[in-house]
């Protein structure tokens, strides 16, 4: 059983999806052990008490200087010892000692086609926001695993999706939600429970 840690920031629709597809049976041999957010009023948290799954709030702002916070958070991860740990829009660095000590079991969904519209700066509606104002025609979602780049480790996955005449960055990006996040994060979660995938090197190679 992979015994795994969902970090979210906001209302938790990619955690909703990881839930309904444990609910469902398209995600098995998992465990989800806690959910942790920056934000005490994250609706994630309210989705994980409804699923009995244990919510803990760890934000920067608790803290004296983000040296501090980053020792703390990364105890808490240890303490806690998943086999992986998914950033499913969370808004917050993960500390390189964490990046060290869980290396190649961190990963991340991201709202573009990476490495189109990632790095510093470029994270949940401003995504869509650029992608729009470039006039791009095709955009999408990545999984990735996390090293100490942004948005710089080995890909696990993607899913184009195509940019439409009218579109509002929301409007895109629930499309790309509903068309690519909500489809490849869970999968990627289940070939890894179950040892469909494993990095080697800069890439992720099938083990099939």
């Amino acid at each position: 059983m992979l015994r795994t840690v969902v970090c979210v920031s906001g209302g938790g629709t990619n955690l909703q999806a990881i839930l309904d597809a444990l609910d469902q049976g398209r995600i098995t041999n998992v465990e989800i052990r806690a959910v942790i957010s920056n934000n005490p009023g994250a609706k994630a948290l309210e989705r994980a008490a409804s699923h009995g799954i244990e919510g803990i709030v760890m934000s920067p702002k608790r803290y004296p200087d983000r040296e501090s916070f980053n020792e703390e958070f990364t105890g808490k991860m240890c303490e806690l010892d998943p086999d992986l740990i998914v950033l499913a829009g969370f808004l917050v660095r993960i500390p390189p000692q964490m990046v060290a000590r869980f290396a190649n079991r961190i990963i991340n969904i991201h709202p573009a086609l990476i490495p189109s519209f990632c790095g510093v700066g470029y994270y949940g509606l401003k995504v869509h926001e650029k992608v729009l104002e470039r006039g791009v025609k095709v955009t999408g979602a990545t999984v990735h695993f996390v090293n100490e780049g942004m948005d710089e480790g080995p890909v696990i996955s993607q899913k184009a999706v195509c940019v439409e005449e009218g579109d509002t960055p929301e409007i895109l990006q629930r499309r790309v939600m509903e068309q690519a996040e909500w489809i490849l994060l869970p999968r990627a979660i289940d070939d890894i429970a179950n040892g469909r995938i494993r990095v080697e090197g800069d890439r992720v190679v099938s083990c099939t």
